[in-house]
């Protein structure tokens, strides 16, 4: 397997990242979603917030200069949904007493098993860490779930999250200390 590169999101990645996204929603979480719900959650509460390249926090993988797989961290305390989602709170956390927020995990199908989100898993809990948070919080969709739950992510309850147009996305609060 080729080398899985590492760096921080740039405003130019933007729409290739938007891309990425639908695509990987699109073909690995089919299963468990159905195709109405996926394109209505492609609306809301999957997709990028730009606010995470804005801050620096969210990553590119790259394998052989293609885009392989994006994901990051959060400081603030919306803890998922894209540009578009309802509820938004662009509020700083506080380190000591809140949990960073794990976000807006995705894989292209090509890459899918290879370590790529394990690798942006790592570098984002660093990160975190570095920035002086002790414990993470993140927003699983059910294909997501045993990911988290293999490194260490435990389930703190099953959400919902209300959908463009009606309907909702079954999620999986889940957290981790560092």
């Amino acid at each position: 397997m080729s080398q899985i590169d590492l760096r921080t999101a740039k405003q130019e990645d933007i729409p290739a990242l938007r891309g990425l996204i639908q695509h990987s929603a699109r073909v690995l979480r089919y299963d468990l979603y159905s195709p109405e719900t996926i394109e209505a959650a492609l609306r809301g509460p999957l997709g990028l917030d730009s606010q995470l390249v804005e801050d620096g926090t969210y990553f590119v993988a790259e394998i052989d200069g293609v885009l392989a797989g994006c994901g990051g961290w959060s400081q603030r305390r919306t803890l998922s949904g894209s540009d578009h989602a309802v509820n938004r709170d662009d509020a700083l956390l506080d380190p000591q007493s809140e949990p960073a927020k794990i976000r807006a995990f995705f894989t292209h199908p090509d890459y899918a098993r290879l370590g790529v989100a394990t690798a942006l898993l790592r570098a984002s809990e660093q990160a975190a860490r570095q920035a002086g948070f002790w414990r993470l919080e993140l927003a699983a969709t059910l294909p997501g779930k045993p990911f988290y739950a293999r490194h260490g992510y435990k389930l703190v309850e099953p959400r919902t999250v209300d959908l463009p147009g009606g309907g909702f996305l079954e999620i999986r609060l889940m957290s981790k200390v560092l």
